[in-house]
């Protein structure tokens, strides 16, 4: 049975709780979290990129010399793309680079990403993941206390003091229980997790 460290607000270390075998403790998926990456990357691609074929580059039109007799090779239009300020020979186009994934898969790969934070002990639940108020230096001062550094904090619901208070802290993502982003997980070195939060994941994706 796969276990975390539980901890208090103060950094206070309370003890250990047990995760749920069937989120926690599988056997982690390289190929699945692989492509559940890639399919994130893709999918944030804006793919707008865009530049002019020699139709669409203005001037041109006129053929800058005779087809014979002036030792010049033959050349039809000065938009051609050898010449300076000609089009682009395969111009990229805005395009969609969206990829989709199966709900399976997605979950495979979801459960493989948390197994494996689990398994390297980066996984800290914390016992009530409350503020008092708005305050930035409050949040860094928790995050120290428990060793978190470059970590994704996850909450029940939308606590608009904590998101708030770490957006500025360099590294540190918040989320919820319900929205959770592989590409985040993998990408961070720590999960810091309230314990209600804990309970929700456990429940939705068992």
């Amino acid at each position: 049975m796969p276990k975390a460290n539980l901890y208090d607000m103060a950094g206070k270390l309370l003890g250990e709780i047990e995760l749920s075998e069937a989120i926690f403790g599988i056997e982690p998926n390289q190929a699945v979290v692989h492509e559940a990456v890639k399919n994130h990357l893709s999918n944030r691609r804006q793919g707008t990129q865009s530049a002019l074929t020699r139709a669409e580059v203005s001037g041109g039109g006129k053929k800058p010399w005779r087809q014979k007799g002036t030792g010049h090779a033959r050349q039809g239009s000065t938009r051609a793309p050898q010449w300076t300020h000609g089009g682009i020979v395969f111009a990229p186009k805005p395009r969609s680079y969206r990829t989709s994934m199966n709900k399976k898969a997605r979950r495979l790969a979801l459960k493989s990403a948390l197994s494996a934070k689990a398994a390297d002990n980066a996984i800290l639940v914390v016992d009530g993941l409350e503020l008092a108020e708005i305050k930035t230096k409050t949040m860094k001062t928790f995050l120290d206390a428990i060793g978190a550094s470059k970590s994704v904090v996850i909450t029940p619901e939308v606590n608009e003091k904590v998101v708030l208070s770490a957006r500025n802290i360099p590294g540190a993502v918040t989320t919820t229980a319900k929205v959770l982003s592989i590409y985040d997980i993998v990408n961070a070195k720590q999960l810091v997790i309230d314990k209600a939060a804990l309970a929700i994941i456990e429940e939705v994706y068992a």
